[in-house]
């Protein structure tokens, strides 16, 4: 048995980097042969879709959603950039921790679709080059998540995770997050990371790449059409088609112009022989039917138009978003305190308990619309989120879990659990780059849990390794969506993300692996 799992999840791992399918779809497609194969129950298979970690991930979407729509963000990046002319590095001073703070508790994509075009137009109007800012303002948002329970999708999974193992094995040690539980090493990684970044960005981001135009690309002063720039959502219908065999125009009304990737900008006559991919930044001549039928959907992430922009909620509404938001907050952090859960026994004030009220609240105030919510939410994410926690079923209960553990406590026998946290750290932040962080997460966790029990150790320390291992995600574009978003924006070059992203990987580890001890002793 132990050798068909082993088997069937190499092949994940092959599908998952090669984008065979969406991650979710993938994952969902081995808990399935693990079921037909015995590995798991149908009641295990169905346990993580009503894990209170997966659907507190699909409450933050739309929490999310609401404060995006309130205007505050973009409110707030105005107060942040300067009027006038300043140095680069000054700008990403002010910048990076404002952007860490605010990712520490929202949703990662909404806040760096917001503050890239508004970045880009700021760095362009005073002659600085954008691709020293977005590459730092991704980042931050990753290093800001890194902080909290709620920073990330895959702490939560991991949190989950956890409570279910505790359930299970009441004496193991396990047991899940507090809010700001992570911020122990987080705010040290968030620190280092921010000064490395305003050190290094100097030398190893690129100068500013000119972006080829085309003749059609603005409309004239008067005309009814405008540019846009989409970001392409992972249910985009002609993902892997080619250009030519699907008609763009026909469907959305809209004219392709330019499609940026890797850092290169195809124009209409570079594209024919091309495919969509997930990811890829489209420059669109569109008009307000556009923007109306399709600027919710899911298919695109919006980044920025030439229209005027309509004028945000109201003041009263807008402060009302912020007080839900400061009491969701509040009110999970304090919730697990012991003095809090005699106050109503027999309820539990967590995150998923305040996230639910909120969320409910949002609705009927109208803060985002009721009648769309499930535009926005992200359900491959929720999908691949509750098949990992299936994934992760079947590597135990096979044995696998402790095979791999076993090879590993063999060959670091002599170096004891540092060298193992550090192999833990660098298996999840390798599988992080290659594919999604929950999924990495999920591969992850059984692997941690059975060191732990050969070394007759903790593991507590192997799970915070885990989720800032699955968070570390700076080498590549591909993983994490905020660094997809910026490399259209900036028209980076996948080379740019290895150069300034691998030494801070490695700076992130290291301080992972000597401070995680300290805090959550093995």
């Amino acid at each position: 048995m132990t050798a068909f799992v082993t088997i069937v999840l190499l092949l994940l791992l092959v599908a998952l980097i090669k984008e065979a399918l969406r991650p979710g779809i993938v994952l969902f497609s081995g808990a399935v042969v693990f079921l037909c194969a015995g590995v798991l129950t149908p009641k295990e298979v169905l346990e993580g879709f009503s894990n209170k970690g997966m659907i507190t991930v699909a409450l933050l979407f739309l929490v999310s959603e609401g404060v995006r729509r309130s205007g505050l963000l973009e409110q707030m990046l105005g107060w942040l950039l300067p009027k006038g002319q300043l140095a680069v590095r000054r700008v990403q001073l002010r910048m990076m921790p404002a952007v860490s703070f605010i990712s520490a508790f929202l949703n990662n994509t909404p806040v760096v679709v917001i503050f890239a075009p508004m970045i880009k137009r700021w760095a362009e109007q005073h002659k600085v080059s954008p691709t020293k800012l977005l590459i730092p303002l991704s980042y931050a948002t990753i290093l800001g998540g890194m902080c909290t329970l709620i920073g990330t999708s895959t702490n939560l999974v991991v949190h989950g995770m956890a409570l279910d193992y505790a359930a299970q094995c009441p004496d193991s040690g396990v047991r899940g997050l507090d809010m700001f539980e992570l911020g122990k090493v987080g705010l040290i990684i968030a620190v280092v990371g921010t000064l490395y970044i305003l050190i290094a960005s100097n030398f190893l981001l690129p100068e500013r790449r000119e972006e080829r135009q085309d003749s059609l690309a603005e409309g004239g002063a008067d005309s009814k059409y405008f540019r846009v720039e989409v970001v392409l959502g992972a249910r985009f219908p002609a993902i892997n088609r080619r250009v030519r065999d699907f008609d763009f125009k026909e469907k959305y009304g809209a004219t392709l112009l330019e499609i940026r990737r890797n850092g290169q900008t195809l124009l209409m006559h570079d594209m024919r022989k091309v495919h969509f991919h997930d990811g890829d930044t489209l420059v669109l001549l569109a008009d307000e039917a556009f923007m109306n039928n399709w600027g919710d959907s899911s298919f695109f992430l919006m980044v920025a138009d030439t229209r005027q922009k309509e004028a945000p909620m109201s003041r009263k509404k807008q402060w009302f978003t912020v007080v839900l938001l400061a009491l969701m907050i509040f009110g999970a952090a304090i919730g697990e305190l012991p003095a809090m859960r005699d106050v109503v026994p027999g309820m539990k004030f967590d995150m998923f308990f305040f996230v639910c009220v909120t969320t409910v609240i949002m609705a009927w105030a109208n803060i985002f619309p009721a009648r769309k919510y499930t535009k926005f939410i992200s359900w491959d994410i929720l999908v691949t989120i509750a098949s990992a926690f299936a994934i992760s079923k079947a590597m135990q209960n096979s044995g696998m879990a402790d095979a791999v553990a076993s090879w590993a406590v063999g060959l670091s026998h002599e170096h004891g659990a540092y060298v193992l946290l550090a192999v833990v750290f660098i298996i999840t932040s390798t599988f992080t780059e290659l594919m999604t962080n929950n999924a990495a997460a999920a591969l992850s966790f059984p692997i941690s849990l059975s060191i732990a029990e050969h070394l007759g150790v903790s593991p507590m320390p192997f799970i915070v390794c885990i989720c800032v291992a699955a968070s570390a995600s700076f080498c590549t574009p591909i993983g994490y969506q905020t660094n997809l978003i910026v490399q259209g924006v900036g028209n980076y070059r996948f080379s740019d993300f290895i150069k300034i992203g691998l030494p801070l990987n490695l700076i992130v580890m290291v301080l992972s692996v000597w401070l995680i001890p300290i805090f959550w002793p093995f």
